[in-house]
């Protein structure tokens, strides 16, 4: 009973560091906790009613997922980016994207390709009167998508390994800008691109994506 009691521990555990997570990136996206403030483990301990181990946990993991950043002597606050690290975020995503929309292109059968980023535009489509994080969420997923088809583990590792730059780069621009980036015509034109097995094409058309994107946040 007592290693049944560790298990029910353990998941209860893992269930407050995830609520954890959630509950902190939206306040981080939304801009509730706004770019710059530097987070006191007390008070957020209170606010979610968690312990700090439990926070702590959390920290580390959004620290990692580049939505805090380390001041002296470790002091944690939320990340603020220039506009030079939103143009390298968007240069090294579009490096990835491209290298996705090569390898989906060489396909000999990119059907279920094709069907499954059509889903996931359609989801964009659905999440347009939703909140900016869910926007958000749906936009990322798309291109998660693009990413997780090609097979390459090492690709979609190190695409999301960006999600958190991601994330802020939209904070820093605000919602207007970020939401023009979100455009469901756009990632249309990705779709087809890909469709129509030019791998060329394909490149070039994540490239403007990535290049727009950037233009627009940095505006």
């Amino acid at each position: 009973m007592a290693g049944a009691t560790a298990s029910l521990l353990g998941l209860q555990k893992k269930s407050l560091r995830e609520q954890a997570l959630s509950a902190l990136r939206a306040a981080i996206t939304s801009g509730e906790l706004e770019p710059g403030r530097h987070l006191v483990e007390t008070e957020l301990s209170e606010m979610l009613q968690i312990s700090r181990g439990t926070l702590r946990e959390a920290l580390r993991q959004l620290e990692q997922e580049g939505l805090l950043s380390a001041g002296p002597r470790g002091r944690l606050s939320v990340r603020h980016l220039d506009e030079k690290e939103i143009r390298d975020i968007y240069s090294v995503r579009a490096a990835l994207e491209s290298l996705a929309a090569r390898t989906l292109c060489e396909l000999p059968d990119r059907e279920h390709v094709i069907t499954s980023l059509r889903a996931a535009i359609e989801a964009m489509a659905a999440a347009e009167k939703a909140s900016l994080q869910e926007r958000i969420e749906s936009d990322l997923e798309f291109h998660r998508t693009l990413c997780r088809l090609t097979g390459n583990e090492t690709l979609l590792h190190s695409w999301e390994s960006l999600e958190g730059s991601i994330r802020m780069s939209i904070m820093f621009a605000g919602r207007d800008k970020g939401v023009k980036n979100m455009s469901v015509d756009r990632h249309y034109d990705i779709v087809t691109a890909i469709e129509t097995g030019d791998a060329s094409l394909a490149r070039n058309t994540i490239r403007e994506h990535m290049d727009t994107a950037a233009a627009n946040l940095v505006a």
